[in-house]
C-alpha cells in the first residue's frame, strides 16, 4: 500500500534558480530532449537534476588530493546518462534477451540502437511478467523509464492492454536502488508519471508502488527494538543492521553473498512486532526503517535477467569505503565503477545481460588487468562502443558503453570505435546509427575476445588484426632493455630546481629527468635534483620513495610517462637521475641504444602502443611489453646518432638549455657552422 511517505516524494524536490538551472535547460539542452511528444518528460527531469547538481559536483571533484567524503558521494558521482546511450544499453540487453526467446517478435523493428550481431535462439517459457530488470545506481531513473517503454512494447505484442501492462511493469519487472534521496525521489516520480501515461488511475491504485528504493543507514535502529527477536531471527536482524550501518556510502556494493536468509520470514517477523500506542521509545520508526532495509536486502540478493546502469566513477574513497572495497572486491578495488562491473555481471542469471556506461580505462591500463581477465574468462563482451576521448563533456574521463552476456564467450563481439569522430555526443550518436544502417562500415569490428589474451596485459584491442596478434608472440622489449621508475622525492618543491636556479657545478646537484612535452631524440633537460650527502635528507622525507638507486645517475633512454599526444623517446646523453614521470631504460644485453631508440620513435612502435596504451598513459609496463626483434644495423645507428645530434643542436640554440652557446640568429647559416653544437656524449 502506498503511504504518505511515498507521496511526499512528489513535492520535496525544489530546484535552485540561483545556480543557473533554468538557464542551462534553455541554452544547453537539445530541444528534442524536452519535447514531450518524443518522451522528453524524462529528459527534463534528468537534465534538471544534472544542472541542479552542477555547483556541488564541481566543488567536490575539484578538491585536490583528498578522498571524497560520504556526504559528497552523490554530488561527485551523479551524471545524467545521455538518451542514446540509455537506448543502446537497453536495446542490446533487455531487447536482445527477449528476441533470443521470441525470434519472430516485431520488437526487433522498434529497437533503433540494437547493433548488428548474431541473435541466439533460446527455448524457454519466459512471459513478459517473468522478466526482471534492475538499475542499482539508478540516479533519476532514465534507464528504468526507457526500459518501461521497451517492456510496454513487449506486453502489447503479447496481447495485454496498455493499462494492464503499466501496472504489471511496476509490480513485476522493474527494480532500482540509489544512495541519493533526491535522485530516488525523481526516479519514483518519473516512473509513476510514465505509468500514468498508459493508466490514468495508477496514482490512486494502492496495489502499485514502484520497486525503487533509497539506501538508509541503520544506526538509528535501537537495541531495544532488536532485543525483541529471539534466536536465529535476532542474530539475522542484528547482522542486517550491521551490514547496512553505512549503507548511504556503500549502497549497492554491500556484500550479502554469505547471507542466505529467508527474507520473507524476516520481514514478517518485523511486521508482527506489536508496538503500544504511546511508543515512548519510537519503536515504530525502528520498525519502518528495518522493513525498508530488509526489502532492499531482498532486492539485492535476487538474480535478474538484465542489469543496466551508469555506475559511480570514483577512485578517491574515504578510509571506510576503501577498506570495505579492499576486503570484498580486492581484484576490482581501483574504482567504484569496476566493482559494479564485477558485481552486476554476477547479479544476472546465466544467459542474462548486464550493460554499463563507464570510463574506458578498464579496457587498457594495468590497474584493471584482473577485471579484464575475469571478463574474458567468464563473460562474453557482446558489444562495446568506445567513444571519442572528450565526447562526454559531463565527465572528466573518456567513456565507453558496453553489454556483457553472462556466459563463457563463444561468439565474436561487436565493437564500434568512434575515437576519430569529434563533436560531442550528438556526433557519436549519428555514427552509431550509421554503423547500424551499414554494418560494413570501417569503424565496426567483430572479434573473438580470446584474441585479447595474446597481447601482454590483455587490452581490449578489438581493432587489432591477426598479424598484430601474431606479432606479440615474439620476444618483448624487456628481454633486452630493462626499464626502471625512479625517485619519488616526497617534496618536489624542496628537492628539484631548474638548472639555471643553481650555481654551475654545485656539489650534490645532478641532472634530473622528469618527462615533459612531446620531443623525440634529445631534450627536456630542465631540472636538477638535490642529492647531497647521498640523498640523506630526501631519504628521511615521510613520503619519499627512493627507487632503483643502482640505476640512478646513468645514461639511457627516457620518455614522458603521461602525454597529451603521441609518445616520444629521448637519449639522455648526460648521466641523469630520474623519476616515475620520466622513467629510464637501460641495456641489459649490450644491445645498441641507437637501434632501440629508432624502434621506439618509429611509426611501428606508435601503432603497437595504440593497442597496449591508447589512453595516452605510457607507463613503464606498457613500453616494456612491446614486441622487439633485434637486428643490428650500423646505418640505422648512424642515422639515429645524426638525429640526436641535430635535435641537441636545436635544443641548445635557446637560452633555456644548459649547453647554450650562441643564439642561432648570430650564427652563420652554412652547414659548417653547425660545429658549434656539441656532439652527444657516447654517440
Amino acid at each position: 500500500m502506498r503511504t504518505t511517505h511515498d507521496f511526499e516524494l512528489f513535492c520535496s524536490f525544489t530546484p535552485s534558480y540561483n545556480d543557473g538551472v533554468i538557464r542551462h535547460l534553455i541554452e544547453d539542452v537539445d530541444e528534442a530532449d524536452i519535447d514531450v511528444t518524443q518522451g522528453g518528460q524524462v529528459e527534463i527531469i534528468g537534465w534538471l537534476y544534472q544542472y541542479y547538481n552542477t555547483e556541488p559536483h564541481n566543488q567536490v571533484v575539484n578538491i585536490s588530493g583528498g578522498p571524497v567524503q560520504k556526504q559528497d558521494i552523490p554530488a561527485a558521482t551523479q551524471l545524467f546518462t545521455t538518451d542514446w546511450v540509455v537506448k543502446y544499453m537497453v536495446d542490446n540487453s533487455l531487447g536482445k534477451y527477449w528476441l533470443e526467446r521470441h525470434p519472430d517478435s516485431s520488437l526487433r523493428d522498434k529497437l533503433a540502437y540494437q547493433l548488428p550481431s548474431q541473435i541466439a535462439q533460446i527455448s524457454d517459457d519466459k512471459r513478459p511478467e517473468d522478466l526482471k530488470i534492475i538499475d542499482n545506481a539508478m540516479g533519476s531513473g532514465h534507464i528504468l523509464v526507457y526500459a518501461f517503454d521497451v517492456l510496454m512494447q513487449i506486453y502489447l505484442e503479447e496481447g495485454y492492454s496498455s493499462r494492464e501492462a503499466a501496472k504489471l511493469i511496476l509490480q513485476k519487472n522493474l527494480y532500482g536502488l540509489e544512495i541519493d534521496r533526491r535522485a530516488y525521489q525523481l526516479a519514483y516520480f518519473a516512473l509513476m508519471m510514465k505509468a500514468r501515461q498508459y493508466n490514468r488511475r495508477i496514482l490512486t491504485d494502492s496495489e502499485v508502488t514502484p520497486h525503487v528504493y533509497v539506501f538508509e543507514d541503520t544506526d538509528a535502529v535501537s537495541e531495544a527494538f532488536l532485543s525483541q527477536f529471539p534466536g536465529e531471527t535476532g542474530v539475522a536482524l542484528q547482522d542486517v543492521v550491521s551490514q547496512f550501518s553505512n549503507a548511504r556510502e556503500l549502497g549497492s556494493i554491500i556484500n550479502l553473498d554469505e547471507q542466505n536468509y529467508d527474507w520473507d520470514a524476516l520481514i514478517q517477523a518485523v511486521k508482527d512486532v506489536t508496538i503500544d500506542d504511546l511508543d515512548v521509545f519510537n519503536l515504530r520508526n525502528d520498525q519502518a526503517l528495518l522493513l525498508r532495509t530488509l526489502t532492499i536486502a531482498q532486492v539485492m540478493t535476487r538474480h535478474y535477467d538484465v542489469a543496466v546502469t551508469n555506475p559511480p566513477y570514483m577512485n578517491k574513497m574515504d578510509k571506510a569505503l576503501k577498506k570495505y572495497v579492499k576486503r570484498y572486491y580486492t581484484d576490482y578495488a581501483s574504482d567504484l565503477f569496476s566493482v559494479f562491473i564485477y558485481r552486476n555481471s554476477q547479479l544476472v542469471t546465466v544467459g542474462g545481460y548486464s550493460a554499463f556506461m563507464t570510463p574506458f580505462v578498464w579496457m587498457f591500463i594495468k590497474t584493471y588487468e584482473k577485471l579484464r581477465r575475469y571478463l574474458i574468462d567468464h563473460q562474453q563482451i557482446d558489444s562495446l562502443i568506445q567513444m571519442e576521448y572528450s565526447a562526454f563533456e559531463e565527465a572528466t574521463v573518456p567513456i565507453n558503453t558496453f553489454v556483457l552476456k553472462n556466459v563463457v564467450a563463444t561468439q565474436p563481439g561487436t565493437y564500434l570505435r568512434l575515437s576519430a569522430f569529434k563533436g560531442g555526443m550528438a556526433v557519436q550518436r549519428d555514427k552509431v546509427l550509421e554503423a547500424i544502417a551499414n554494418p560494413d562500415i570501417d569503424y565496426l569490428y567483430r572479434t573473438n575476445q580470446a584474441n585479447f589474451t595474446k597481447i601482454p596485459g590483455m587490452p581490449i584491442a578489438y581493432w587489432a588484426t591477426r598479424d598484430v596478434f601474431n606479432l606479440f608472440k615474439i620476444e618483448t622489449l624487456d628481454s633486452k632493455f630493462r626499464g626502471k621508475e625512479g625517485l619519488g622525492t616526497g617534496n618536489n618543491s624542496r628537492f628539484l630546481r631548474f638548472w639555471y636556479e643553481i650555481k654551475h657545478n654545485s656539489p650534490g646537484w645532478y641532472p634530473y629527468q622528469k618527462g615533459g612535452s612531446y620531443r623525440k631524440w634529445y631534450g627536456n633537460n630542465e631540472y636538477y635534483v638535490d642529492w647531497r650527502d647521498n640523498g640523506k635528507e630526501m631519504k628521511a622525507m615521510p613520503k619519499s620513495n627512493i627507487r632503483n638507486l643502482p640505476f640512478q645517475n646513468s645514461v639511457g633512454i627516457t620518455w614522458s610517462a603521461i602525454s597529451s599526444g603521441k609518445p616520444s623517446f629521448r637519449y639522455t646523453v648526460h648521466q641523469s637521475f630520474f623519476d616515475s614521470k620520466g622513467p629510464m631504460m637501460f641495456s641489459i644485453s649490450h644491445e645498441s641504444y641507437m637501434y632501440v631508440l629508432a624502434f621506439l620513435n618509429s611509426k611501428v612502435s606508435e601503432y603497437l602502443l595504440s593497442f597496449i596504451s591508447p589512453t595516452l598513459d605510457y607507463r613503464l609496463g606498457q613500453i616494456q611489453k612491446l614486441p622487439f626483434a633485434v637486428s643490428q644495423n650500423n646505418d640505422l645507428d648512424r642515422m639515429v646518432s645524426v638525429n640526436i645530434k641535430e635535435t641537441k643542436c636545436d635544443w641548445d640554440s635557446f637560452e633555456t638549455s644548459w649547453d647554450f652557446e650562441v643564439h642561432p640568429l648570430l650564427a652563420h647559416i652554412a652547414d659548417e657552422q653547425l660545429a658549434h653544437c656539441r656532439s652527444p656524449i657516447g654517440v
